[in-house]
């Protein structure tokens, strides 16, 4: 078990950049919600429809914005972006167990491979001929690393992490438990005989600072690498298919699908279960709301949806009769407004070649 540190709240306001209204020698070793925090604990306020909660917590401190002072008589630290000081906080208070540099005597680890110095390799771990691991690099246990992949400065792979051969991955990448990076991607050509296999040569590269969650699957390229940017965040079960490109910093949440060569751009946020069709191009800083289906190209930058939000069932098939319908009622809309439009039409005409009588 990992013991927890303690802090002082004026080491913790100097490290995270907030102002210190309160007692900076009290002590500070955990992190909790409003309802929940204990003393001992600091808390949080980031959203506003939470400030209920805040003349009641029992938490030893809560980062704030200067505007909710006044309803919490205790200690506090001031931030304009209280959410980003908690995230900066949640990893200065961060519990979870260090890796121990070296092999562990069940990993099997070929002779070729170069490791960096404070390595960590995981009991049951596989590394292959011509990897290459950066120093610092921890890969858990059950992990397997395939042939001539190159991982970079301080990335960590949480347990059972698999790699195919010839991936390649920068410095600071966090891979969850589960993922896949490297496999086949989707690619079978129709004979009569049924379906051939075609060969995926193209490997997978994922930038610096990458973090991809647990169970999402990365495939390699047909021919071109698949490239995730650098700073791109990835959810849990996610699909990326084969030779899709996505930008620096975009965020991907859970369930996603994204179909084979795909461009995705710098800064995009694409919501839950979003679905987006292959071989297209989504320009930088475009929103995608959830469970939205892309099927063409995006070339403005902005916010998409689709689908319909949920109702009751009755209601709901009531809908789906009328959705099928839209097309006869365009049709028949069509007609009415040419039908108008001659009636008009013919109406000024006339209208224009009457004469006066005086």
């Amino acid at each position: 078990m990992t013991k927890r540190r303690v802090w002082t709240l004026q080491e913790l306001a100097t490290l995270i950049g907030a102002d210190l209204e309160g007692d900076g020698d009290c002590h500070i070793s955990g992190i909790n919600t409003l309802q929940s925090a204990q003393p001992g604990d600091i808390s949080f306020l980031a959203n506003p429809a939470y400030q209920k909660y805040l003349p009641d917590t029992r938490a030893s401190a809560v980062i704030m914005r200067a505007d909710s002072r006044e309803v919490f008589a205790g200690n506090r630290l001031l931030s304009t972006n209280p959410y980003l000081c908690y995230a900066k906080l949640s990893q200065v208070l961060d519990t979870s167990p260090a890796a121990v540099p070296g092999v562990h005597t069940s990993a099997s680890v070929d002779p070729s491979v170069r490791l960096g110095e404070g390595v960590s390799i995981g009991a049951s771990a596989s590394v292959a001929a011509g990897a290459v691991l950066g120093a610092g690099v921890v890969i858990g246990p059950g992990c397997s690393v395939g042939a001539d992949c190159e991982i970079g400065a301080d990335t960590v792979l949480h347990a059972n992490v698999t790699l195919y051969h010839g991936v390649r991955i920068g410095s600071g990448v966090i891979l969850h438990s589960g993922c896949v990076i490297g496999a086949d991607g989707f690619g079978f050509a129709p004979s009569a005989a049924g379906w051939v296999k075609i060969h995926q040569l193209g490997g997978v590269v994922i930038g610096d600072r990458v973090e991809i969650g647990a169970c999402t699957t990365v495939d390699r390229g047909a021919l071109d690498d698949t490239v995730i940017g650098n700073g791109v965040i990835i959810d849990n079960q996610v699909q990326v298919a084969h030779n899709v490109r996505i930008g620096e910093n975009t965020a991907i949440a859970g369930c996603t699908g994204i179909a084979g060569s795909t461009t995705i751009g710098k800064n995009c946020i694409i919501a839950g279960a979003a679905c987006i069709a292959g071989h297209l191009t989504i320009v930088d800083n475009v929103q995608i709301t959830a469970v939205t289906f892309i099927n063409q190209s995006i070339d403005t930058p902005g916010s998409y949806s689709s689908g319909t939000l949920a109702t009751a069932s009755k209601q709901w098939r009531r809908n789906a009769i009328r959705f099928g319908q839209l097309d006869r009622i365009a049709s028949r809309l069509g007609v009415l407004e040419r039908a108008l439009e001659k009636k008009f039409s013919k109406s000024d005409t006339q209208a224009g070649s009457g004469t006066d009588k005086e």
